[in-house]
């Protein structure tokens, strides 16, 4: 165990974490919603500190980031435990494993390792990826900026529920992010995945006014958040922030606890597409259908194609001078384009 940041004592030996907006109030012997910050006798605890679940090396594309060192590895990391239960989780057999405070499994694996392996691999990037990055947030944040000495960047696929202070505290050894808007109904947030919308909403414009990438994602569940009025409202919001935000509208498939539910239309994925480019955003991507034409991206000015994709990998990039596009010199949004 690593003593946690981000907590503050109380009376009778109670923790107030703050690390996510859920803001538990844990008492002695008790641990957080993550199921991996522990109240010890007044003093909070991370139990994944140093203990991964899964590393593996990834294509950016996975994340999915699209405009972010495209067609670059990364090598990517995880710990047990989540703040979310997402009825669709496709990852809960270690994102969930804490619940109820079951057994903190992992391999050991310290900052110092994951950085000498991300170099051996010739990884550009660290991903902090699979479960909640939010909940190792102290082991993240030592790697990270380990990598930063190293010229590796980083980048969190996230579900956005971190604090405004704990990631003012974090944003700089974080160079992007894919945040997940699950929905944009109060309710419907809450019945997917036990969280408040707001504080979600509120990270997607934090984090890009500090400074970092923001690439947003949403599954897209058919009758759950596949209203054409619901949709449009999360393209409107997304705009308002910054139209050069990159929004990727994924397939949903049966999984975990939401199996009575069909795959999502791929006809009503490319009419979300539309639904997005017609909101007055220049990147809208479908996702886990290879071959779809909304895998590509193109120039929001002159509609020239400049970066062919199959599925995660790149078939042709005919961006120049890492941001130009070659026939009408518009600027594409995005880190390291070529």
């Amino acid at each position: 165990m690593k003593e946690a940041q981000f907590y503050e004592k109380k009376d009778e030996q109670k923790i107030q974490c703050y690390l996510c907006s859920h803001r538990c109030l844990i008492p002695p012997g008790k641990v957080g919603v993550c199921g991996v910050r522990r109240n010890v006798d007044g003093i909070l605890y991370s139990l994944v500190y140093g203990r991964t679940i899964a590393d593996n090396v990834d294509p950016i594309e996975k994340k999915p980031l699209f405009h972010f060192q495209p067609g670059s590895r990364s090598f990517s990391i995880a710990t047990v435990g989540c703040n979310f239960h997402c009825l669709h989780c496709q990852n809960f057999s270690i994102s969930q494993v804490t619940k109820g405070e079951g057994e903190i499994v992992g391999k050991s694996l310290s900052p110092e390792q994951i950085v000498k392996l991300a170099k051996n691999y010739q990884c550009k990037s660290i991903a902090y990826t699979y479960t909640e990055p939010t909940i190792f947030l102290e082991y993240a944040l030592d790697t990270a900026r380990l990598a930063h000495e190293q010229g590796i960047k980083n980048v969190f696929v996230t579900n956005g529920y971190i604090t405004p202070e704990a990631l003012q505290s974090a944003y700089t050894a974080i160079d992007g992010a894919n945040i997940d808007l699950k929905s944009f109904d109060e309710k419907q947030h809450q019945k997917l995945c036990g969280a408040k919308l707001q504080p979600v909403l509120e990270s997607i414009q934090l984090y890009h006014e500090l400074g970092v990438w923001v690439e947003v994602t949403t599954l897209v569940i058919p009758h759950h958040n596949d209203s054409e009025e619901e949709l449009t409202k999360i393209a409107q919001f997304i705009v308002a922030i910054d139209p050069g935000i990159p929004w990727h509208v994924t397939q949903f498939y049966p999984t975990y606890k939401l199996t009575n539910e069909p795959r999502t239309p791929i006809e009503t994925l490319q009419k979300v597409r539309d639904i997005g480019k017609k909101a007055g955003l220049r990147y809208v991507y479908t996702g886990n259908i290879p071959g779809d034409e909304g895998e590509n991206t193109y120039c929001y000015k002159c509609g020239k194609l400049l970066i062919q994709r199959m599925g995660y990998l790149i078939q042709a990039n005919h961006i120049i001078d890492d941001s130009l596009c070659p026939s009408c010199g518009a600027e594409i949004d995005g880190v390291n384009l070529t």
